[in-house]
């Protein structure tokens, strides 16, 4: 009887759900600094907005890593697995674009003024979550 993973997949399941939880601390963080009691100013401006999409960018990739360890080497990948895997990717770039949308030049604040994270560029990133979750759901193993 073959045992269902081997060595090399158990350290890249436990390093994917590592990255997962080191991610979404870096994502909490940068959501809400306050929580850990270094929040320094009253505004969401460009460095906690870079710091949750990196945090969000380290846990779709421990997700990913994750879910693919636990499907095993042999494992064919099916189209709704694709689909799954291109969805959470973009939703990570809806995401990472509604964030930093004054930066890019396109947000409500024109260029001169600070960066504003508003309630439309928050419609956006949950957007993007939404669809990351969607497609990680798409990419569960069966």
């Amino acid at each position: 009887m073959s045992k269902p993973f081997s060595n090399q997949n158990t350290l890249l399941l436990r390093l994917g759900v590592i990255m997962t939880m080191a991610g979404f601390f870096i994502f909490l963080l940068g959501i809400d600094p306050g929580l850990f009691n270094l929040n320094r100013s009253p505004v969401v401006g460009f460095v906690q907005t870079a710091t949750f999409s990196l945090g969000l960018a380290i846990t779709c990739l421990g997700g990913y890593m994750s879910l693919k360890a636990a499907k095993g080497p042999q494992h064919e990948t099916s189209i709704v697995e694709d689909i799954g895997l291109r969805l959470v990717g973009t939703g990570y770039l809806i995401a990472l674009v509604s964030s930093m949308a004054d930066v890019f030049g396109f947000g409500t604040q024109a260029w001169p003024a600070p960066p504003f994270f508003g309630p439309w560029q928050a419609a956006g990133v949950v957007i993007g979550e939404v669809i990351i979750a969607l497609g990680f759901l798409l990419y569960i193993p069966r």
